[in-house]
């Protein structure tokens, strides 16, 4: 499943790389550190940028909070991947990459359910 949020294919060679390498991922059934693990594995062999476990600083009317987000990957400096081990992917799920987006003024981010069968669900927001 790929949703489009709006329409476009915003850094559509980037997604390419990104989304091969997490088809190439395993199976449904295991935890979200798992596949974080794999995901570091095949963006590494495949040439995709990235940092893992990225803090995203937050503020409030202009001050800085403690409060942190930590996206699961940031890509190529400007592509959020959100990584979900979960039976269906839910609505706190999509907000939860959206916020991400909006605080970081990312343009695009990529949900993705390994919890799924019988395969990976990918969302694609797009701000």
């Amino acid at each position: 499943m790929d949703r489009d949020v709006t329409d476009g294919l915003l850094y559509e060679a980037d997604t390419f790389r990104i989304r091969g390498a997490v088809y190439r991922a395993m199976g449904a059934g295991f935890l979200e550190a798992v596949y974080q693990e794999c995901l570091e594995i095949e963006f590494a062999k495949r040439g995709v940028q990235f940092n893992a476990r990225k803090p995203l600083a937050l503020s409030y009317q202009g001050q800085p909070l403690r409060q942190a987000y930590v996206a699961d990957f940031v890509c190529h400096d400007r592509i959020i991947i959100e990584v979900k081990a979960a039976r269906a992917i839910a609505p706190e799920h999509r907000a939860q990459t959206i916020n991400y987006l909006r605080v970081t003024h990312m343009k695009l981010g990529l949900l993705v359910n390994f919890g799924a069968t019988p395969k990976v669900e990918i969302e694609r927001f797009a701000l």
